[in-house]
Formats: C-alpha cells, sequence, structure tokens
C-alpha cells in the first residue's frame, strides 16, 4: 500500500518559479508540482498539496502562523503517513522547534525543508530537498513510519528540528545541528540512523497545544554595552522572561550596577534564561565566578539549546500560565529531544 503524504506550503523560495522574461519571482501554482519537478511521479506514495491560504515569506512568520500550521496538521493527521512543510530558510528553525513543542504523541514525521534557489531556476536545490523529504517522509518499518519526530531536511541532512539553526545565507548547506548528531543522511541509499531518533509513548494520544505567549526578551550581551541601553531593554514592559546569550559557559560581565539590575528586576517576578552565544558547548552556571551572579538569582539555564529553540521554547511554556517554578523545571527538562542535561556545579 501506497504511503500517503501531505505537502503544506507557507511560503518561501521553494514555492516561487523565475519568470524568465522579466526575472521576477511569482507564486507557484502547486497544483502544476509534477510539470516543474517530473521525478515526483517516480516516488511510491501519494502526494497530496495545501497550504496558507496566503503564502507569507518567511520574515513575517510568527506564532499565530504557528498555530494555522499546527492545525492544518491536526485536521489531516489521521489521512497521511506523513508531512512536509514547505518553509522559508530564514525563519525555518524558529518555526520548526515552535511545531516539535506544539505537538504532543507525534507518532509520524513532520520534515520541513525549503531551498536557496526557486524550483525553476536551473542550478536549484529546491527539487532535491523536496523530493528527498517526500521519500524520508515516506520511510516505514513494519508498517509503522521510520521518523516520528519534527525534522528538517536541507542539502542531503536529515537533522532534528528543535536542534537546528541556520548557518548561511548564500551556501546550499545552509542548517547545521551543533550539538545533536545529524538524524539521517542522503547518499545513494537513505541513512537514518535509529539510535538517535526520538521515539514518542505510543499510548500518549496526538494533540496540538496552541496556547502561545511571545512576552518575551532576548539580549545578546557584547562588550561596551551601555548602561542607558541595557536598562531601556529590562523596561519592556509585560515582559515575562528575558533570554540572555552569555559568553561562553555562561559567563557575564561583573559590574555592580548589573548585578542590583538583574536582582531587582528578579526580585519583581521577571525570569532568567541563560544560553551561550558559541555554536557548541553549553551553559554550566557557576563554572566560573563571572556566572555566579545567575546562579544567585535562580536564572534557569539554557543549556544546549539553540537561540531559534530557546524562543521558541519559552514561548510555548509562557502560554500555559505555570507558576515561576513550574516553568523553570519545565524549561530545564528535554521535552522534545531539544536539549542534553548537564548536572551543574
Amino acid at each position: 500500500m501506497k504511503t500517503k503524504i501531505l505537502l503544506i506550503y507557507t511560503g518561501g523560495t521553494i514555492g516561487m518559479a523565475k519568470d524568465y522574461e522579466t526575472q521576477s519571482l511569482k507564486p507557484f501554482d502547486f497544483e502544476n508540482l509534477l510539470k516543474h519537478i517530473p521525478e515526483l511521479s517516480l516516488i511510491d506514495s501519494e502526494i497530496s498539496f495545501t497550504g496558507f491560504q496566503n503564502p507569507i515569506d518567511s520574515s513575517d512568520m510568527n506564532p499565530d502562523h504557528w498555530v494555522e500550521l499546527a492545525k492544518i496538521i491536526e485536521k489531516n493527521y489521521h489521512v497521511y503517513d506523513g508531512f512536509v512543510v514547505l518553509h522559508g530558510t530564514d525563519t525555518m528553525a524558529y518555526s520548526a522547534s515552535a511545531i516539535s513543542f506544539m505537538l504532543s504523541g507525534l507518532q509520524k514525521p513532520v520534515i520541513f525543508t525549503g531551498s536557496q534557489l526557486p524550483v525553476g531556476d536551473l542550478r536549484t536545490d529546491a527539487k532535491e530537498n523536496l523530493i528527498t523529504s517526500i521519500h524520508f517522509a515516506s520511510l516505514q518499518e513494519n508498517g509503522k513510519p521510520s521518523i516520528r519526530e519534527v525534522c528538517i531536511y536541507f542539502e542531503y541532512k536529515l537533522l532534528r528540528a528543535n536542534r537546528t539553526t541556520k548557518i548561511s545565507a548564500e551556501n546550499f548547506d545552509a542548517f547545521a545541528s551543533p550539538d545533536y548528531p545529524d538524524l539521517g543522511e542522503s547518499g545513494i541509499r537513505l541513512d537514518v540512523r535509529t539510535n538517535v531518533l526520538r521515539v514518542e509513548d505510543e499510548s500518549v494520544d496526538f494533540s496540538i497545544n496552541t496556547n502561545l505567549n511571545s512576552n518575551l526578551g532576548l539580549m545578546k550581551i557584547f562588550p561596551g554595552m551601555s548602561r542607558s541601553f541595557i536598562e531601556n531593554i529590562f523596561a519592556t514592559q509585560n515582559m515575562k522572561v528575558m533570554i540572555i546569550e552569555a559568553f561562553g559557559s555562561g559567563n557575564i560581565f561583573s559590574f555592580d550596577w548589573f548585578k542590583e539590575l538583574l536582582r531587582k528586576k528578579a526580585e519583581k517576578g521577571l525570569l532568567f534564561i541563560v544560553n551561550t552565544q558559541c555554536a557548541g558547548g553549553m551553559v554550566e552556571i557557576g563554572r566560573y565566578e563571572t556566572s555566579e551572579i545567575f546562579k544567585e538569582i535562580g536564572a534557569i539555564n539554557g543549556f544546549d539549546l539553540t537561540t531559534e529553540a530557546s524562543v521558541a521554547k519559552t514561548i510555548h511554556l509562557l502560554g500555559q500560565n505555570l507558576s515561576s517554578e513550574e516553568f523553570k523545571s519545565q524549561y530545564e527538562k528535554d521535552l522534545r529531544g531539544e536539549l542534553t542535561y548537564l548536572k551543574q556545579y
């Protein structure tokens, strides 16, 4: 029996075709997809198409669009064996991370992909990315999908969605998973590394959680930051969480005024999350003296979360109306394979 795969188009370069007379890019009609990518007819799957009524540039993607996407998956979950989400590359890692947290009991593949060049371009990467994403989504073993998590496929690599970050705006090899092994690779054969795949408890029914709250801030520190700039950021109204991208393993400058500002904001209920700016490695609060202030105010450890996963996880957890203690407990817990826990000093 053929597997049934649903393509969901949200927008982005992969859904654009070049008008060679004007050299402009125009939205692609997916009903004519086989005309542009005839190789799809060779795939032993039934492929259907749907998407946003008004496709968007991924730079305009926001939590409302994540909800729309989650609802499309929920509506079609029991009809299809797998899902391939076509998405612009700029915010793909944010959206894919968010969807990973919004879907519970997932027992089917949800694979995000896109392209750096439009499908009609002579040198496009769209064809390979789309065809192989469908192949990965179609893989079955003993009548069950081989992949049962949210992924990103790009340039021969299958990556866990919430471990992925965009690393290049120019190269076809645009995404990487700095702190977790690739889930699979496309070569002569499709290689799926089952030992690193995530498997949800099969007793948990599939459901979506669309309660999101984006009252958070993100601050990347740098040498020479002015006091007025930092104080203005912390004066933002209704902010419930501040994510600080610190140096190294969670280090910060040790100015007395800054420490006092952190203490006052923490006393008023602002939650602090500490991430590292480094592409690899993780936060270890208390390892060095310059991170002691975070330990003092009870800051939340971001471990090795990517920026994209950190933002998406925060928006998801803020939507659950948790107490500060519950939020910290859930944030520091591995919910969807997004972090590596390390005992702190």
